[in-house]
């Protein structure tokens, strides 16, 4: 393997690791910090006819991981035909 694949295979890992980093800090933050954390002061405000806090902790802990799910899967393979290591 040559010096420049190597480093296009090191520059397309770090950008892998940041997309994951940014995924795993928005999940971290829906499903921790707005379902456990503050979810008492959530429920202050109502959403749907809903407490906020009992929609993050039930419902929208399950819609923004599914979103996440979805931008990954949109972001690697941006990424995959920028590096060009895409499937076909």
């Amino acid at each position: 393997m040559s010096v420049h694949a190597t480093k296009e295979l090191q520059a397309y890992w770090k950008e892998n690791l940041v997309i994951i980093m940014v995924h795993l800090a928005i999940w971290f933050f829906v499903s921790f910090f707005c379902g456990i954390m503050v979810v008492d002061q959530l429920d202050g405000y109502m959403l749907g006819g809903f407490p906020v806090g009992f929609w993050f902790a039930n419902q929208g802990s399950m819609v923004t991981f599914v979103i996440l799910i979805w931008t990954y899967v949109y972001m690697m393979n941006k990424l995959d035909r920028k590096y060009d290591v895409h499937e076909g």
